[in-house]
């Protein structure tokens, strides 16, 4: 900890950021492995990584996800998703996520994957399911209490299987999964192709989020609120294409922007990752700036914390750095998560007055 005590209006250090209770609603499980974890794993498997030593292949994650292309993009989840293939080596993942994540002062997490993209080694999804709830039972106990995690199941907007995994959601609901969420390419996949997963999840009464509004536009936002019925929006980023900022400063919301304010729908939005795929130039031209001063439901988080670099810290510091917030705007980011997560009303709100309020006053105090 920095020796000078924050006020609430002043901007933190970054170690001042890192202590700070955090909350996290959009991180992918196969986006956010330790380089050291791929190279062990890898070596078990016989699978052929681009770089043999962990520096050299966490430099080389950060760099193909950097590169503008794509193509080599994706091709880093080959070599995370090859590697999750057996039931041991996703619940070591598992584990150090939760590790990594409650040693970046995160206190509530909700971690999502896609359970089809881990059969190939002959798992069924129910076992997928398993494994990284043993993970995540084993991280959260080594934390001694420090950070609560929950799944959130992913289906891909490109296959048939969502209502395959939105059926497991369901009957892991109770056991650690928190929700449901569809991901992958938005052009040409629209949400509504999986219309009946999210008709049936909204009879079951579950919760669940879908990524919109990051490569594709306000269609795709309008699709996931208002035919599909999501209760977050995974980026969301693109629902600045309906605000207009006027030379004087005035701002105008379109009829979509506004109701995604009024009725308070959470925006997932992740600063470092959108740079990297062109939805925002940098931290201080990001829409989350904006949306910050409108005070729509602005989230902060990590989407692929391997990829992108980056943690929860990162990505609030940066924030800080870009906008001069201060310790409150991150208390209003982080209970904007608590929220807006999946849990059950009176466990969001005993981490919020036990957890959060608590922590922050502290290094407010003085």
């Amino acid at each position: 900890m920095s020796d000078v005590t924050p006020t609430p209006r002043t901007t933190p250090t970054r170690e001042q950021v890192r202590a700070a209770p955090k909350v996290l609603l959009h991180d992918h499980l196969d986006g956010g492995l330790r380089p050291q974890t791929i190279v062990e794993l890898a070596a078990e498997i016989g699978h052929e990584l681009p770089a043999d030593d962990a520096e050299s292949l966490g430099l080389w994650f950060t760099e193909a996800a950097d590169s503008g292309s794509l193509v080599r993009y994706l091709e880093t989840f080959d070599h995370t998703v090859a590697v999750m293939q057996h039931g041991p080596a996703i619940a070591r993942v598992a584990r150090e996520c939760v590790e990594d994540l409650a040693a970046d002062g995160v206190v509530y997490a909700e971690v999502r994957y896609a359970p089809e993209q881990h059969v190939t080694g002959g798992m069924t999804l129910d076992e997928v399911v398993a494994a990284v709830q043993e993970g995540f039972d084993a991280g959260m106990a080594a934390s001694g209490g420090r950070i609560v995690v929950r799944q959130l199941l992913t289906a891909m907007r490109h296959q048939a299987r969502s209502m395959e995994i939105a059926e497991l959601a369901i009957s892991w609901r109770d056991r650690g999964v928190a929700g449901f969420d569809i991901a992958g390419a938005e052009a040409g996949f629209p949400p509504t192709r999986h219309l009946d997963a999210f008709e049936y999840l909204q009879r079951e009464n579950a919760h669940f989020t879908i990524h919109a509004g990051e490569a594709f536009g306000l269609p795709s936002i309008w699709q996931a609120i208002q035919w599909c019925g999501a209760d977050r929006l995974g980026h969301g980023v693109r629902i600045i294409d309906d605000i207009t900022v006027a030379e004087d400063g005035s701002v105008e919301l379109g009829r979509l922007a506004a109701y995604v304010r009024d009725k308070r729908i959470p925006l997932e939005m992740c600063p470092s990752s959108n740079i990297q795929t062109g939805a925002a130039e940098s931290f201080a031209e990001h829409p989350i700036g904006l949306l910050t001063r409108l005070r729509f439901r602005v989230t902060v988080n990590t989407d692929n914390r391997l990829m992108s670099g980056t943690s929860m810290t990162q990505e609030m510091h940066g924030l800080v750095e870009a906008f001069g917030y201060t310790l409150e705007d991150l208390r209003w980011f982080t209970i904007n998560a608590m929220k807006s997560a999946f849990l059950p009303f009176d466990e969001r709100l005993a981490i919020i007055d036990r957890v959060i309020k608590p922590g922050y006053a502290e290094m407010m105090r003085g």
